[in-house]
């Protein structure tokens, strides 16, 4: 079966659908709409529905088909969802009192598809978590009212089948996929109490002893949390909006990771400052992090948090795992340039290194082989349009929008899991008409003075390398005991020593032996791994440097104090506390 992957596309232009690859033609199924009113717009979970409201009325056709389904009067509409099983479609109209101060009708509706009627009006004031949340198969349906979580069964909304009520709940997450389904609630501290996410299974809500797992924590004016596509476990992002050591201004973030099994833990970040994005693999057992002040760090974490692998250093705020998994797209759009790095993770191979620059949106296909990348209103109001890649680096379609118009909205139509198998991967660009989107480097400001002079290259940093994190000891997975890489440093020591002294041998008498500290000085600086040690190693080689210059001194002729000669008294108990440290005894 052939499919050319649609494009929804939303402007001033109006409302329209494009074929994808290869094609890119307008779509001739969808009639456009060329109001300049379409404020919301939504697939269904299966791409078969379209719904979008013109400032006229909510519209919803199907997509094969091309036959309008339904219209409703509802002309005001700002959002659209339809449940996963397309039997409801939700409607949010934003709230408003009436002229003399009594309270304003309902404003979200639940529409039947089958028969066209409204199944229940509600009221809900904040545009924010306004959608009810379904399980995948429709049995439950979740909305937050009042601190409460309300449970509705097999969209009757007539009866609240269950309540989950716990101080102050103020965000709910549904896990996806088969029965029983799971929910993790969010409760904000008070008063000195930490802020909390529980686990609990439907509809098990009998206190914190039926919870299925707890995390608490202080610092966490808000969270986002995450289920994995296998619904075990929970990425929960708590962050602050200020940070009061003033390292950062977007406020202090931390990373919680909880299994519906009872096990929670810290995720432990290597590099100090913001997280920018986790993203669950659709594998369900790794996930990637991109953190750390500028060159942000991203890491590949398994369930046990222990980093798999470490893409090293790079200017990238955002992680894009394909559908299938097998490859992930690190990027660093908004205020950065645009460079994307696209890597095959099975072999932790980097592909390609495309450049998508004053990118505001980014999306894959379904069929884990294109990527859309597009410049939207009201982020940048010039030079909207959106390109397509295939993920080697070739741009394959280019569209950009009249200098007097503006583009708000491009996504794809949505399919099932499981449509479109999972394809090798290709390391070759394919053949693209198109030429490569690599932008020409910025010259770097210099002043008069020195422009005729030779470029000296100048790095504020050093970008560090990617690293696999997994253990290579011949096939034993095991991480090495303290005691086992102490003797392991202990063992390398010995052996460069003796390699020391074959090199002093072979250069025979006539070579004078240059001090220690001289040695110590052209070896590069090797770290513990514990801060605390390296910077007593520090601390010490400093004073022996110390010595040995008073040693120099005494050498030419001068007088000494007598602190100085106690100085160099002690020479030999350095040494010995300098050797004990870095052997790590």
């Amino acid at each position: 079966m052939s499919y050319l992957f649609p494009l929804a596309v939303r402007g001033s232009e109006g409302l329209y659908m494009v074929n994808g690859p290869p094609s890119f033609t307008e779509s001739t199924t969808f009639q456009r709409d060329s109001g300049k009113n379409c404020r919301a717009v939504a697939f269904s979970k299966d791409g078969s529905l379209f719904a979008w409201c013109n400032g006229e009325k909510v519209n919803v056709v199907n997509v094969t088909r091309a036959g309008l389904l339904h219209s409703f009067d509802l002309p005001k509409t700002v959002c659209l969802e339809f449940s996963p099983k397309n039997n409801v479609l939700a409607t949010w109209q934003a709230y408003a009192t009436a002229k003399d101060g009594t309270a304003g009708v309902p404003n979200l509706q639940l529409h039947d598809l089958r028969t066209g009627k409204c199944l229940k009006s509600f009221m809900q004031k904040k545009a924010q978590n306004w959608c009810p949340c379904w399980a995948d198969d429709e049995s439950i349906c979740a909305r937050n009212v009042n601190n409460e979580v309300h449970f509705f069964e097999n969209n009757n909304f007539n009866t609240i089948a269950n309540k989950l009520h716990l101080q102050k709940v103020s965000d709910f997450v549904l896990s996806p996929g088969a029965q029983p389904t799971k929910v993790a609630v969010y409760v904000p501290g008070s008063k000195g109490a930490p802020s909390f996410v529980r686990l609990y299974q439907y509809p098990n809500f009998g206190g914190p002893q039926s919870a299925l797992a707890n995390k608490s924590f202080f610092k966490a004016d808000k969270v986002t949390m995450l289920w994995n596509k296998k619904a075990t476990a929970v990425l929960v992002i708590a962050s602050t909006e200020v940070d009061k050591t003033g390292a950062s201004y977007y406020g202090e973030q931390t990373l919680h990771y909880l299994a519906a099994g009872g096990e929670s833990a810290v995720v432990q970040l290597p590099k100090n400052g913001p997280i920018y994005d986790v993203a669950w693999s659709p594998n369900s057992v790794e996930f990637c992090a991109v953190y750390g002040f500028m060159p942000a760090k991203a890491t590949v974490f398994n369930l046990k948090c222990d980093p798999v692998f470490d893409f090293g250093t790079g200017p990238r705020n955002a992680a894009y795992y394909s559908p299938h998994g097998h490859i992930l797209v690190l990027a660093g759009f908004g205020n950065l340039r645009g460079q994307m790095e696209v890597w095959d993770v099975k072999n932790y191979k980097l592909i390609s290194k495309p450049v998508a620059s004053d990118s505001t949106y980014f999306a894959w296909c379904p069929d884990g082989e294109h990527i859309v990348t597009a410049t939207c209103a009201p982020r940048l109001r010039v030079s909207n349009g959106y390109k397509i890649w295939h993920y080697t680096g070739a741009v394959l379609h280019s569209h950009e929008v009249p200098a007097d118009e503006e583009m708000w909205q491009v996504f794809w139509q949505p399919f099932l899991d499981g449509v479109f198998p999972e394809k090798a991967v290709k390391y070759q660009a394919v053949a693209s008409e198109l030429p490569g989107a690599e932008p020409r480097p910025a010259q770097a400001y210099r002043p008069p003075a020195l422009r005729n002079k030779p470029v000296t290259s100048s790095k504020l940093h050093e970008d560090e390398p990617p690293q696999n994190m997994k253990p290579h000891l011949g096939g034993n997975d095991k991480p090495l005991s303290k005691t086992a890489l102490k003797n392991q440093r202990k063992h390398e020591a010995k052996k460069a020593a003796k390699q020391e002294a074959k090199a002093d041998a072979n250069q025979g008498p006539a070579q004078v032996k240059p001090p220690q500290n001289a040695l110590q000085n052209t070896v590069p600086a090797m770290t513990t791994g514990d801060p605390e040690v390296d910077k007593k190693i520090k601390n010490l080689k400093k004073k022996l440097k110390a010595i040995e210059q008073l040693k120099e001194q005494a050498a030419a002729g001068k007088q000494l104090e007598k602190n100085q000669v106690e100085k160099i008294q002690k020479e030999a108990a350095l040494l010995k506390e300098l050797e004990d440290l870095e052997l790590g005894v």
